[in-house]
């Protein structure tokens, strides 16, 4: 069913008048992830459509109900893509979940973050007025880019209704090897690559077989790969879609997953669980039962943090606990674009 931006507006504006909590779903492929949040539900995935697509320009604009899927189809038209991979957990996997969850796939060491490709947002706040911000140009300007603010946000500090990205051409060309070491091999020689001017995409380690991936042109490609070896490893695209979407081997333990974000030449740690090292170094998963306060202290000790990010106990505080000044401007933040605290209560911390 087509859902027109003024209808969800007149939703909000209801909710906002009686104080009724809204549950914001699209495609509801991340449901799992945040914390678990009561309230009515807000379907917003028939608020769909590419508004504008100009390959030359390498933007594109699109309804945040769109499913990832018909995004990703339009561009490959024009060899361009999603140059942060964004994970989708599902068919029905939207742009608004996209952007409101703010994860990016395995190139965002290299490419970076879905955030930084964020050009505009049209979205409505907790009281239903229209907002917009940015645009479909990248700006130097003074002053915070408010659109960024909804990477991340998990849908409490607005309904998204609309996003402009900028998208990359496809590599011309991209080869995966792989490389049978043990962990503090993997971890410096992640490290030593990164510092050097190779054409790396991707970099993940599993406890036996360390994978890079690399993109770029075709004589840029073969030149890297003679200079650090490896094995060429057939259909690896395959691989790394698997890691993006977690249908890696790794991923069907039914134990909680804890994903940690710490400096990528952070040694091997010895906590109890089962780990795999993406992102270089700097994105590590762990499959555990230990305490929370126990992967949290060890994240916060080497400068990093810690998520619940599948599993466990969805009521507790599952994002990594917030410093006082954090935790003042995020308050801030929500009483400006949600004063009655109607859009996702607790998803993303239990007093947001």
């Amino acid at each position: 069913m087509t859902l027109e931006s003024k209808d969800i507006q007149a939703i909000v504006r209801a909710a906002s008048a009686k104080g009724t909590p809204l549950r914001i779903r699209g495609g509801d492929t991340k449901a799992f992830y945040g914390r678990q949040t009561n309230g009515q539900p807000l379907d917003v995935s028939g608020h769909a459509g590419i508004i504008s697509y100009e390959p030359t320009e390498l933007v594109i604009t699109a309804r945040a109900g769109t499913r990832l899927n018909d995004i990703e189809s339009a561009l490959a038209e024009s060899n361009q893509m999603l140059p942060f991979e964004p994970p989708h957990f599902g068919d029905g996997a939207t742009l608004g979940g996209a952007v409101a969850s703010g994860i990016s796939g395995p190139a965002r060491p290299y490419t970076g973050a879905l955030r930084d490709f964020i050009l505009g947002v049209v979205c409505l706040n907790g009281e239903g007025e229209h907002l917009s911000f940015g645009g479909q140009v990248m700006k130097n300007v003074a002053g915070y880019d408010v659109s960024r603010l909804m990477a991340g946000a998990m849908g409490t500090l607005g309904v998204m209704l609309e996003l402009s990205l900028k998208v990359l051409p496809k590599p011309a060309c991209q080869l995966t090897l792989a490389f049978s070491i043990d962990d503090a091999t993997a971890i410096a020689t992640m490290a030593t690559w990164a510092a050097q001017p190779l054409p790396l995409s991707a970099a993940c380690y599993d406890g036996e077989i360390l994978r890079v991936r690399l993109s770029g042109s075709e004589s840029g490609v073969n030149a890297a790969h003679q200079k650090i070896g490896g094995e060429e490893v057939a259909d690896g695209d395959s691989y790394w879609q698997a890691l993006r979407e977690h249908r890696l081997p790794y991923f069907s333990n039914k134990q909680p997953l804890w994903r940690l974000s710490v400096p990528a030449a952070t040694p091997a740690t010895s906590t109890d669980g089962q780990w795999m090292l993406d992102w270089g170094g700097a994105q590590r998963w762990c499959v555990s039962d230990i305490p929370a306060d126990m992967i949290r202290q060890q994240a916060s000790s080497v400068g990093g943090h810690a998520i619940l990010f599948r599993g466990g106990d969805r009521t507790t505080e599952v994002f990594h606990p917030l410093t006082p000044p954090l935790v003042t401007l995020h308050r801030r933040l929500k009483d400006a674009f949600d004063p009655k605290g109607i859009l996702n209560p607790g998803r993303l911390y239990r007093d947001l």
